[in-house]
């Protein structure tokens, strides 16, 4: 027999009745039942139940053992009583009669954090004793499905043509949207290597070096701010570079990769195979978002022609500066007072004075009721406009009375029953919805709109639960304006501009990037895009972000090399792995599914990281540490 284990924890079933067994694990949980004392023996793999009463010759061994300690036990398999089987277990049927026990690991003290149970517990003391944590069945399975999910992802790569190439860990700093760490060397004081923030210029050298599909689970190292989705040091993607594609080609490589792992790991869940194209711009205007969930139907609308010299003083002078514009939030079901002014309290803890809402109730006669037509001594431009966008119809004005819905709020009352009917018809609205409306540049409003679009979508139960819905979101800016009014890259620097060189030489702020995301509920799984693999487009594209040539020469010697000497059309993407397996373990926290993840300060707590260097080390390397003032 095995010095350890004959079988493992999951193994015993009715057939192993009447064999003798030997098992090794962890003690669960330890139960007294008149005399007759019960473990739980818990591995990698599950649980059995052993047991001992005061006849067997190991009973005061195992009354002396407690939670956690790695125990080895021999015994005979029994059959539980039908009363007492346990379907909830693979084990369930069946106990092991203890006839040895012999003590492998005990524990030193108290435990810090009880694995029974999986109690709720502070995150830093989790952190600290990760090890333990990771015992716990709950975390434990998320950690098995990201293994799982590794390991198909590589499955289906190579079954699509793909090759495995790993990919230097130092190396040189690349400007790609986030700090480097730093890697300082012994050898050439001074100077220091980076972390790569990702593979990028490596994977588009092997294209050039003629390997035609490639992909990694590569490490990527980036100094940025924690969220609840991304680590503050480093995460894993699966990385993949294609030659001779067209952003198609990308697209339908990488979908079935992405759309078998949601089937597979996701069972119960739909999975919506359309995957959608969305241009930046609309994604923005849709959805408020670059990352769109798209289980929310609510698409938001430009609506300032209905407010432009309207009575509601506030959007109309808005609307007289340049670069403005008024946007509307449908919300089918959202026609009450009381819910209008939750969204607008919600908006305020945004940071924003608040939004502007009408909701629609019972319908009334306006002639009859308020002894007008609202169709009547119309402003005759704003009349054309509405018939111009199809909401005004000829036979509304000929109409003596009409029945229409009553739009309520004070906005309403503003800007006059005429508009407030054209916004409702614009908006396809009907009794008992309401709408939401915020002004301003978009640059300042568009983020809280497109919050208060998920928290509506929320709270009124129109976001489709127990699915995952994709978007490809393209056509991205290829630049920015900082905040102090600088051209910069707005994506990845390496994309090539659509319309080539000749892009460049117009408005920066004009060109688009074959650049390309994945989003998934709300979620960014994937960027990439069409690489720029021309030097004189590459030089150029940099010099319109402030980098001369003989930077990019000195920052990306390799590559503008490379360039030179035949480089193929290529492209690609990368997607997250950490992020995907949060999805399918349906978390909103990414540590939960990372094995060692630091905490929202950075520091990794249980190998008390970051540490001060010794003396010794600092001198080796040529530093010394000047205390920030």
């Amino acid at each position: 027999m095995h010095a350890y284990r004959s079988h493992t924890c999951a193994d015993l079933n009715t057939s192993h009745v009447g064999q003798t067994v030997r098992l090794s694990g962890w003690v669960h949980r330890v139960r007294d039942h008149g005399g007759i004392l019960f473990i739980d023996l818990r591995d990698h793999y599950g649980i059995t139940q052993v047991l001992a009463d005061p006849d067997s010759p190991a009973f005061k061994d195992v009354e002396a053992v407690r939670a956690e300690w790695v125990v080895r036990i021999e015994g005979e398999v029994k059959a539980r009583d039908a009363a007492l089987v346990n379907p909830k277990l693979p084990t369930g049927a069946v106990e092991v009669y203890i006839r040895k026990l012999d003590v492998l690991g005990a524990v030193d003290g108290e435990l810090p954090l009880p694995v029974f149970g999986e109690t709720e517990y502070p995150e830093e003391t989790r952190l600290t004793y990760r090890f333990l944590d990771l015992r716990r069945e709950g975390l434990h399975r998320k950690m098995m499905l990201r293994s799982n999910v590794v390991r198909s992802i590589r499955n289906r790569m190579w079954d699509q043509g793909f090759n495995e190439f790993q990919t230097p860990i130092i190396t040189a700093s690349s400007p790609e949207g986030a700090r480097d760490f730093l890697v300082p060397s012994r050898l050439h004081p001074g100077k220091f290597y980076a972390l790569p923030q990702a593979p990028q210029q490596f994977k588009q050298l092997i294209m050039v070096a003629g390997f035609d599909r490639y992909f990694q689970i590569a490490p990527c190292f980036r100094d940025e701010d924690p969220r609840a989705d991304r680590s503050p040091t480093d995460f894993y993607q699966l990385d993949v570079e294609m030659s001779f594609v067209e952003q198609e080609d990308v697209f339908a490589a990488v979908q079935p990769v992405i759309q078998g792992i949601f089937e597979e790991f996701a069972p119960g869940k739909k999975v919506y195979s359309d995957w959608t194209q969305i241009a930046y711009r609309d994604s923005l205007l849709w959805y408020g978002s670059d990352k769109p969930d798209l289980r929310n139907p609510i698409r938001m609308q430009i609506v300032s022609e209905h407010f432009a010299g309207s009575g509601f003083a506030i959007f109309a002078k808005l609307l007289e500066n340049e670069g403005t514009e008024v946007r509307a939030i449908p919300a089918p079901g959202g026609g009450s007072r009381k819910f209008c002014d939750r969204m607008n309290a919600f908006a305020q803890a945004q940071g924003l004075p608040g939004m502007g809402y009408i909701f629609w109730r019972d319908e009334f006669r306006t002639a009859e009721q308020n002894k007008t037509n609202i169709f009547e001594d119309a402003d005759p431009q704003y009349v054309e406009l509405c018939k111009k966008i199809g909401i005004y119809e000829v036979e509304d004005a000929d109409n003596t009375w009409l029945t229409v819905p009553e739009g309520a709020g004070p906005l309403a009352k503003n800007i006059g029953p005429l508009r407030t009917e054209m916004l409702r018809r614009m908006l396809k609205l009907k009794v008992g919805d309401a709408a939401f409306f915020l002004g301003g540049k978009p640059e300042q409003f568009e983020a809280v709109a497109g919050r208060a679009r998920n928290e509506i979508g929320r709270e009124l139960k129109l976001t489709e639960e127990n699915c995952f819905k994709f978007a490809w979101i393209v056509d991205f800016p290829m630049y920015e304006k900082t905040d102090e009014g600088k051209i910069d890259f707005s994506h990845n620097p390496f994309s090539m501009p659509q319309g080539g060189l000749e892009a460049l030489m117009g408005d920066p702020l004009k060109v688009y990037a074959y650049q390309y995301d994945l989003a998934c509920n709300g979620y960014e799984l994937i960027s990439g895009g069409i690489r720029n693999h021309k030097p004189e487009i590459m030089f150029k594209a940099f010099e319109l972000a402030g980098y001369p040539k003989d930077e990019v020469e000195k920052r990306f010697g390799g590559m503008v090399k490379a360039f030179r000497y035949g480089a193929p059309p290529h492209g690609g993407c990368a997607a997250g792995i950490d992020r995907i397996v949060m999805l399918l373990a349906d978390e909103a926290n990414i540590r939960e599914v990372i094995m060692f993840p630091m905490n929202q300060r950075a520091e990794d707590l249980l190998m008390n990281a970051p540490s001060e260097p010794t003396n010794a080390q600092l001198r080796e390397l040529g530093l010394r540490v000047v205390p920030k003032e």
